[in-house]
């Protein structure tokens, strides 16, 4: 029988991959927007503005979920990642609040060119900036150098060498490579004209390039930084069927993407993203956070437990009906083909 903390990391992953579909593109969207150019810029910025404007604030609660659920579920490992990792932490934090109100900002301050640059350059660099450090924050937790026990150490040793690591980058790279490429697959289906899709064709396409030079330099990073995550990676009885998968949504999305299939690309490309987060999952298993903090010894009161999982179940009545009408209301219209 499964217990209540294996069904509560089950749903911190599910949020996690929720998270990272939405919110994930809309960081993406936020790079584009940074490396908008040639004479429809300006067209390629309205169209990133106007696809993450609806949603991008409701985005957020499930991210909210993964921690609430951390803390209340998991109280000794938000612990530990609240002090080993408070510097990644703390500035993806700021990262978000500066991207959110640099977004908002742009919109309803002055319109002069200055103030557009401003407020611009804030919400791009932060768009960029942020899911690096989340993913450096998932490759603290996968490479085994999270201690709790501090004592006797240095500053550097406590704050800063759990993630200060070449493979650490290495995962934030490809988290800012993945939600890139979503962001241009999205923008594909989103874009009004045939000249704008092409344009992010191109910028998806090259992501696609880049994803998989960070998915290698990530692997071969892993043999020594995160052993035992290569190794259930490598050898689980799962990881061949996973990663078979992964790669038949990489060329699917990509030959979707050559064909000027957009919808398709955009479906090959969720599934894509979603293989690798849950492959990341099972490789964890059954680790929070390595090297010893696995889901049994992390969790908190059975009470807790069992009330936070029926808070969730009759939140999630509230919540994807919400979901729901609101990308029915916003996405609707923008949504629809222009080619049969």
């Amino acid at each position: 029988m499964i217990d209540a903390a294996l069904y509560l990391a089950i749903i911190m992953l599910i949020s996690l991959n929720i998270y990272a579909l939405l919110g994930g593109a809309d960081y993406g969207g936020g790079v584009w927007d940074l490396f908008a150019v040639g004479k429809r810029a300006k067209e390629q910025r309205e169209l990133i503005a106007g696809a993450i404007g609806p949603i991008w604030e409701a985005n957020h609660v499930w991210l909210i979920l993964v921690v609430v659920i951390l803390f209340s579920a998991f109280p000794a490992a938000f612990s530990l990642l609240s002090i080993s990792l408070h510097v990644p932490l703390t500035l993806l934090l700021l990262g978000i609040i500066a991207r959110g109100t640099a977004f908002t900002f742009r919109k309803y301050d002055s319109h002069k060119d200055h103030v557009q640059r401003r407020w611009g350059r804030i919400f791009a660099m932060a768009s960029l900036i942020t899911p690096v450090l989340l993913g450096i924050v998932v490759g603290a937790i996968s490479q085994g150098k999270v201690s709790a026990d501090i004592a006797g150490k240095t500053f550097s040793q406590v704050y800063i060498d759990p993630w200060c690591t070449p493979f650490c980058f290495a995962v934030g790279g490809f988290a800012l490579v993945l939600f890139s490429f979503l962001a241009a697959v999205y923008s594909t289906v989103y874009a009004p004209t045939e000249e704008l899709k092409t344009d992010f064709q191109r910028r998806a396409l090259g992501a696609q390039v880049a994803c998989a030079i960070l998915a290698l330099l990530v692997f071969i990073l892993a043999e020594h930084s995160a052993p035992g995550l290569k190794d259930s990676l490598a050898h689980s009885s799962w990881s061949l069927l996973l990663q078979g998968a992964t790669a038949a949504c990489a060329i699917s999305s990509s030959i979707a993407l050559f064909k000027r299939k957009f919808h398709a690309a955009r479906f090959f490309a969720a599934g894509q993203v979603t293989l690798i987060l849950w492959g990341w999952g099972l490789a964890q298993y059954p680790y929070m956070i390595r090297p010893d903090m696995t889901i049994n010894n992390a969790q908190g009161a059975a009470s807790t437990q069992t009330l936070l999982l029926a808070a969730i179940a009759s939140g999630a009545l509230l919540l994807f009906p919400s979901f729901y009408f609101l990308l029915k209301v916003f996405k609707h219209k923008i949504d629809q083909p222009i080619n049969k």
